[in-house]
């Protein structure tokens, strides 16, 4: 059977990050876009300036964000600007707010629940992009990985609310009232966008690292996360988004950390793994892998 390749290295460096994506064998060329998470003011989880930095200045890349849906410090662009100023984003790196003037709709091809993906106009000036995710717990997707930073991270405001609601809305107070969507519709909705966002872009144009520190139940969208009760994990990383998130869910559930059980509560109590088998089912990748340990 078919098996992805999937790198892994345990100790979280910033030279470990530039060594696993050489590993990949993918350069991504032209103006490339890195896709993080920038975290809500308060949350402390993030991804760290000094330690993306050396890799996102390897790609010459410019940080790539989006506003979000739910309020807090990063809806509005103004404060979503004084939050990555806060974090120490911006001035150390280029920084776009994609949605900040305008969006886009892009077409999902055969969704569960979506016909378009609604994601911020300026994704147009990207060749081609890293997805560089923090893998954690999520308050309503279970965990947070690749698949989630390509859907939900690359969607303006409005097309937060589309996923969130499996496309009845796009009004960001509606999709968490009266058009919130089932749980698993959610899941697959997110799927869906990831479909969107791969076929717009070029599956070859893209290239996905998982950084498993900071292991909390709670995502970097949380102002106040719960502390990890498990230790770090390390570095994953994949040309196929699939194979790299359903590594990170299979890493936590075998690690020998008995504080692993409240982040395995959270996936599972949100059925987190069936983004994953949705993203499959569209082809975007497989859930078969082999790890591929680097020194």
């Amino acid at each position: 059977m078919k098996k992805s390749i999937v790198y892994f290295i345990k100790d979280i460096t910033p030279e470990n990050l530039i060594k696993i994506y050489k590993a990949l064998g993918r350069e991504l060329r032209g103006h490339v876009g890195v896709k993080i998470s920038t975290g809500e003011m308060g949350g402390h989880n993030y991804l760290k300036p000094e330690l993306i930095g050396p890799l996102v200045d390897s790609l010459k890349g410019t940080i790539i964000e989006c506003c979000t849906a739910y309020g807090g410090s990063r809806q509005d662009p103004k404060d979503h600007w004084d939050t990555i100023k806060a974090h120490g984003f911006s001035p150390r790196f280029n920084v776009d707010l994609m949605d900040e003037h305008g969006q886009i709709e892009i077409p999902v091809h055969n969704g569960c629940h979506l016909d378009k993906d609604i994601v911020g106009k300026d994704l147009n000036n990207y060749d081609s992009i890293l997805i560089l995710s923090h893998f954690k717990g999520h308050m309503m997707g279970g965990f947070g990985g690749a698949l989630k930073n390509i859907s939900i991270g690359i969607a303006s405001t409005e097309g937060k609310a589309y996923i969130h609601s499996a496309g009845k809305t796009t009004s960001s107070s509606d999709c968490w009232g009266k058009d919130i969507a089932a749980q698993d519709d959610f899941l697959e909705s997110m799927a869906d966008a990831c479909e969107a966002v791969l076929r717009y872009v070029g599956y070859k144009n893209m290239a996905y690292i998982n950084v498993a520190n900071r292991l909390s139940v709670d995502c970097d969208c949380d102002s106040n996360p719960h502390e990890p009760e498990m230790a770090d994990l390390g570095i994953y990383a994949s040309l196929d988004p699939v194979a790299l998130d359903q590594a990170c869910y299979d890493a936590v559930k075998n690690a020998a950390d008995p504080g692993k059980a409240a982040l395995i509560e959270r996936m599972d109590s949100r059925h987190a793994i069936h983004t994953v088998e949705t993203a499959a089912k569209h082809g975007l990748g497989i859930r078969e892998y082999e790890i591929v340990t680097l020194d």
